[in-house]
This record gives C-alpha cells, sequence and structure tokens, in this order.
C-alpha cells in the first residue's frame, strides 16, 4: 500500500514536471482550477500521468468532487486502496 506521502510527493513531482507549475502554489487547499491553472485538457493530461505513475484509471464521474489538491490526493489514495 502506498502511503499518502508518497502519493503526495509523486502528484506533485509530475504536476511541476510535466504541467510547470510553480511549486509554492502547490498547498494542500489549492484549487485545481483557479489556483493551479489546470483546464480541461491539462485534467486529460492529469489522468494520463496518474495512469503511468499510480496504475489507476479514471473517468470524468471521478473528479465530480475533487476540487482541491487534497480531494485530488485522496482521490487517488482511495483508487489504490
Amino acid at each position: 500500500m502506498m502511503t499518502k506521502e508518497l502519493i503526495v510527493e509523486k502528484i506533485i513531482a509530475f504536476l511541476i514536471e510535466d504541467f510547470e507549475v510553480e511549486e509554492e502554489v502547490l498547498e494542500p487547499g489549492a484549487n485545481l482550477k483557479d489556483t493551479i491553472g489546470l483546464d480541461s485538457l491539462d485534467f486529460v493530461d492529469l489522468v494520463v500521468a496518474v495512469e503511468s505513475n499510480f496504475g489507476v484509471k479514471l473517468v470524468g464521474e471521478d473528479f465530480v468532487n475533487v476540487v482541491t489538491l487534497n480531494d485530488f490526493y485522496n482521490l487517488i489514495q482511495n483508487k489504490l486502496d
């Protein structure tokens, strides 16, 4: 089982590398759209990044309640459990 800390580390790493997000904005309460600046195309890329990093498939419905980065961490953790 992957710890939440490891999940957070991996997500932050690919957001910085692949999405060119500034590390300073990657707070748990950061809004994925407003604060981090992800648009609908970025979410498609995010699904691909999650699949390659965690081996988890995400669908649109998975993001219904995902607003903040912490929500996203919890989504991945729940998919892995």
